[in-house]
C-alpha cells in the first residue's frame, strides 16, 4: 500500500508538471533564483525565430521599489566584445585592415608590436597585460574617464605576459586596442561606428554606450547585493570602452542573436571564422 500511495503521488507531480505551459515552467525556474537571490534583471526565452517568453524580475530601482520589466536597460559588460569583434570583420570584408596586421602597424612602442596580430587581440592570445588587472584603476578610477592615450601608456608599461600565440589569457586590454584600432580605420569615434555599422540596421534602439549619462527611466541600477542593499558603482564608459562598455536590452540583444544566425552584418565565411 505503501509503495502504491509513493507511486500515486509521484504520478501526480509527473502529471502537474506536464501539465505546465513551458512559460509556467520558465517562471518557476527563474522565481527559484529570484528568491534565492541568485538573479535580478530580465528574461528573453526564444526558439525557432518565436519569442516563448519575457519577463523582468527583481528591482530596477532596489532603494525606490521600481521592479524591472522587459524594458529594462542593463550595462551588459563583456558581451560588448562580440560587437567589436563583428566590426574588425566587417572591415577585413572591406579590405580596410586584416587580422594579420601586425599591432606595430596602427601603434608603436609596444613589446613585440610586431609579432601581435589582430587576431592574437581578438582570441586573447596577445600576451598584453589586462588592465583590469591594475588595482590602482579598478580601486579607484572605474568611475573616471581616461583618454585613448592614457590607456595605451597604461598597457604599454607593463611587460608582455607571455610570447605572442604561446598562451592564452583573458584581455580586455587587447580589446580596447581593437577598439582604438577600429577608429584609425575608420576616422570615427568607436561608438559611431557600431551604431552605424551594428545598431541602426538591426533597430537596436535602445542600445548605446554612455550609461553614466543616460537619462530614461528604464535605466537600471546595479547592485553588489539586495539582501543587504549595497549598489555598485557605474563603469565609466572609456574604461570599459570596446571591451565592455555597451548597454542594452534583452530584446535588442535578441535582435543580434538574430542577425549572428541569420547571417546578417557578416557574410558567413567571416561568422564562421569568428565562431
Amino acid at each position: 500500500m505503501k509503495k502504491n500511495f509513493i507511486f500515486f503521488i509521484s504520478l501526480v507531480v509527473v502529471l502537474q508538471v506536464n501539465a505546465q505551459t513551458p512559460e509556467q515552467r520558465m517562471d518557476e525556474l527563474v522565481s527559484a533564483y529570484v528568491n534565492n537571490q541568485k538573479f535580478n534583471g530580465s528574461v528573453l526565452v526564444a526558439q525557432k525565430g518565436k519569442v516563448l517568453y519575457q519577463k523582468g524580475w527583481g528591482f530596477r530601482n532596489a532603494e525606490e521599489k521600481i521592479p524591472n520589466d522587459v524594458n529594462s536597460i542593463f550595462q551588459i559588460g563583456s558581451v560588448t566584445k562580440q560587437f567589436t569583434a563583428a566590426i574588425i570583420m566587417q572591415l577585413q570584408q572591406e579590405h580596410k585592415l586584416s587580422v594579420q596586421d601586425p599591432l606595430s602597424k596602427y601603434f608603436t612602442g609596444f613589446v613585440n608590436g610586431d609579432k601581435i596580430t589582430i587576431e592574437h587581440l581578438l582570441t586573447h592570445t596577445s600576451g598584453i597585460y589586462n588592465y583590469t588587472n591594475d588595482s590602482v584603476i579598478m580601486n579607484n578610477d572605474v568611475s573616471k574617464s581616461y583618454s585613448q592615450q592614457q590607456f595605451i601608456e597604461i598597457i604599454r608599461k607593463y611587460s608582455p605576459e607571455f610570447a605572442p600565440g604561446t598562451k592564452w589569457n583573458y584581455s580586455n586590454s587587447g580589446y580596447q586596442l581593437l577598439g582604438y584600432i577600429i577608429e584609425k580605420v575608420e576616422m570615427k569615434p568607436y561608438e559611431q561606428v557600431v551604431r552605424q555599422r551594428i545598431f541602426q540596421p538591426l533597430g537596436m534602439n535602445n542600445s548605446g554606450f554612455d550609461f553614466e549619462g543616460l537619462q530614461v527611466a528604464q535605466k537600471t541600477k546595479g547592485y553588489f547585493s539586495l539582501n543587504k542593499i549595497m549598489p555598485a558603482p557605474v563603469v565609466d564608459s572609456t574604461i570599459a570602452y570596446a571591451a565592455g562598455a555597451i548597454y542594452s536590452t534583452v530584446g535588442d540583444l535578441y535582435k543580434w542573436e538574430r542577425a549572428i544566425f541569420s547571417d546578417k552584418i557578416l557574410h558567413p565565411g567571416s561568422w564562421n571564422t569568428v565562431f
